[in-house]
């Protein structure tokens, strides 16, 4: 890659450094509104709409509410996970002893946040969170932050070889295999549900949770977790548009077809081969990657959030882009159109305090520094970026 995009790569990923350990690693979230005491303590909490309407105001609105309705900044315990593969990744390009602090402090504070009372070690979100198809209580752990979570235990792992990191992480199989919903096909084939209490089928959920079952295989050679992640591809292959999309879920409400769940996509399903040795899902992962490079990303570098248009630019699909690309082991193949992104995206969408805005939209946009949603992402991506340089 170019020096010169490299030099200001790493400058950036300095100051959102900087920006992020001054901060503690506590922020908001895109979706956190449910913490206010409007909600909390007050009759208008119990209804479902009322809920819904409160947290896409706080979502969607330029203007952050959270001080004024008692919205405290506070950690998440998936943008934790990615902080921590963050430091992994600097910590393989330069042994510091600041990183490995950075390592061990920030695996033992997620490990201190474990949703208890499941099969294995699991995460949730630290905010009520109310979805169209289901309401999830604070805490109530998910396949998606857990995925994340083990994948950054096992990182830390590797470079502190401290048990406890591997064995919580390999608990979690437990949670996956035994707590989680399954939705079947006429093929005998399965997904998981996103949480215990809903029986949703999302396809970047299910394959996150192949992809934690594939990666907890290196380790116990199970045949189980890599059969079982397996039948999910299988299930979620079958789902693939002919051009080589994925709507986001079966549901009505679900069709859509978006940049960083397709980016999930092809990253869960390229390390479920990888870890099994099984190529069977090749021609998906072709098909769909070159819908995703052609789809999503325009000339100019700007991250359409979906198929069918550009704005709001949403600095999680970016990061993404970088993800997919390094494990799927073809970002240097794909360099003019990364570079290029990642100009635009630092151009317009970090400030000058080194952290990142949400998104950008046509008119206004919305510079609120959510923690695990803008930060936690660009840091993770970042990462990899300067990972792949060496």
């Amino acid at each position: 890659m170019s020096k010169g995009i490299q030099l200001i790569v790493k400058e950036s990923l300095e100051a959102l450094k900087n920006y992020c350990e001054n901060e503690g690693f506590k922020g908001w979230d895109p979706y956190d509104g449910l913490n206010s005491w409007v909600i909390q303590k007050t009759v208008l909490g119990k209804s479902r709409l009322f809920r819904l309407a409160w947290i896409q105001l706080f979502k969607r609105s330029p203007i952050n509410f959270r001080p004024l309705f008692g919205v405290k900044k506070d950690f998440n315990p998936k943008g934790l996970g990615l902080f921590l593969i963050g430091y992994c990744n600097l910590y393989k390009i330069e042994q510091k002893d600041s990183y490995l602090e950075k390592i061990d402090f920030l695996a033992k504070k997620i490990i201190s946040l474990q949703t208890k009372g499941y099969s294995g070690s699991c995460w949730g979100y630290n905010f009520d969170w109310q979805a169209r198809a289901f309401f999830q209580p604070k805490y109530t752990p998910t396949v998606v932050a857990t995925t994340f979570i083990v994948d950054a235990l096992i990182e830390a792992y590797k470079i502190t070889k401290n048990d406890d990191y591997l064995n919580v992480a390999i608990s979690a199989s437990k949670f996956v295999l035994n707590d989680l919903n399954k939705s079947y096909d006429e093929d005998g084939d399965f997904t998981f549900s996103y949480s215990p209490i809903d029986n949703t089928q999302v396809y970047n959920a299910g394959l996150l949770g192949a992809k934690l079952l594939s990666l907890v295989y290196t380790y116990t050679k199970d045949e189980n977790l890599i059969n079982t992640a397996k039948s999910v591809v299988s299930y979620v292959r079958k789902r693939q548009n002919e051009d080589g999309s994925w709507a986001y879920g079966t549901l009505p409400f679900h069709q859509w077809i978006d940049n960083f769940h397709t980016g999930y996509n092809l990253e869960c399903i390229k390390i479920y081969q990888d870890l099994s040795g099984n190529n069977t899902f090749d021609s998906n992962i072709n098909k769909g990657m070159d819908y995703y490079l052609k789809t999503f990303f325009t000339e100019k570098g700007m991250s359409k959030y979906y198929n069918n248009q550009i704005y709001p630019i949403d600095v999680h699909a970016p990061a993404q882009l970088i993800v997919t690309l390094y494990k799927n082991k073809n970002l240097k193949l794909n360099k003019e159109l990364v570079d290029n992104v990642l100009n635009w995206t630092l151009d317009n969408m970090q400030t000058k305090k080194g952290y990142f805005i949400y998104q950008k939209r046509k008119i206004i946009s919305s510079k609120i520094p959510y923690i695990r949603w803008a930060q936690g992402w660009m840091f993770y991506a970042l990462s990899y970026y300067n990972l792949e340089d060496e």
